[in-house]
């Protein structure tokens, strides 16, 4: 009975290590252009044109409407004028579709309409950041209860400098942990330009 328990805490605590971004502090982040939602509308999202206005939070999520993405962008909605307040933009990247997208970016209770939701439908996106994607699973449902069948990716946000360069990769953290920190490095950024 011990050995299962003890078992079983490592692997609990394996799910809070960092995830392991192929991408670092340093590299060059890969510009990407794709339709993107925000408050319901669909339009094209260019990585290069919002890093002309300051630091891009360029957040990885598995799938809108689930437990965690819906957490996670709930609390980047509530603390979206603090993001703004240190110069930096925010975008969401999930390999749903727009069409889920635009729903999940209008939707109140998660992105609020504050900030937009990317498409990679086919996952180049997350490929040219170097993030494991998993295929869909058969049957699984999302929060509404509707299918979810488009394959995911894991959880990272990276923090990108107007430069292009990646200023932190978070990983492994608890959705609203994950934002907090994100939102502690645009901080840190903001400080360090003034």
């Amino acid at each position: 009975m011990l050995k299962k328990l003890m078992t079983a805490a490592a692997l609990a605590a394996l799910g809070t290590l960092p995830a392991h971004a192929a991408l670092n502090a340093g590299d060059a982040a890969p510009a990407f252009t794709t339709q993107a939602s925000q408050a319901g509308k669909a339009f094209e999202f260019s990585l290069k044109e919002a890093l002309r206005k300051g630091p891009v939070v360029v957040y990885f999520y598995p799938s809108a409407y689930t437990g965690g993405c819906n957490v996670q962008a709930h609390t980047f909605a509530v603390n979206h004028d603090k993001f703004t307040a240190a110069g930096a933009s925010v975008i969401g990247v999930s390999l749903d579709s727009i069409k889920r997208l635009n729903d999940f970016s209008a939707d109140p209770e998660y992105c609020a309409g504050k900030f937009p939701v990317a498409s990679d439908a086919d996952g180049s996106i997350a490929r040219s950041y170097e993030l494991a994607i998993r295929a869909a699973a058969a049957g699984k449902k999302d929060t509404r209860g509707a299918d979810i069948d488009h394959a995911t990716t894991e959880r990272t946000t990276f923090i990108v400098t107007p430069d292009g360069r990646i200023a932190a990769a978070v990983g492994g953290l608890t959705p609203a942990a994950n934002v907090e920190k994100a939102l502690e490095v645009v901080q840190q950024l903001s400080r360090k330009r003034t």
